[in-house]
């Protein structure tokens, strides 16, 4: 299985920007998706979660209102639209598909997107 990030950059506070994670090697409509951030000197946090159909979603407090979480079945990619961005959104973005009853996950690490948001 293959996970590939993309879409981060740099931007001003206020600003917006889309990840993607294409996912390949797996029926990716079978896996909820979530996306997870690691800023420097920091632990992997959890950002936002959606489930296999694209029904519920869930976010951290800290984006919500802000995160909108979405997948295309089809192309395999799950989408995060961010929005109204701040400093402390700087980080790595990971994707990744957890498990329910372990802290682990069913997909390897992908490489990540840095998003950097500048005040």
């Amino acid at each position: 299985v293959q996970v590939v990030e993309s879409g981060g950059g740099l931007v001003q506070a206020g600003g917006s920007l889309r990840l993607s994670c294409e996912v390949s090697g797996r029926k990716f409509n079978n896996y909820d998706v979530g996306w997870y951030r690691q800023a420097p000197g920091k632990e992997r946090e959890f950002v936002a979660r959606i489930s296999t159909s694209g029904g519920p979603t869930y976010y951290a407090d800290s984006v919500k209102g802000r995160f909108t979480i979405s997948r295309d079945n089809a192309k395999n990619t799950a989408y995060l639209q961010m929005n109204n961005l701040k400093p402390e959104d700087t980080a790595i973005y990971y994707c990744n598909s957890p498990h329910d009853y372990s802290d682990s996950y069913f997909w390897p690490w992908g490489q990540g997107t840095q998003v950097t948001v500048s005040s």
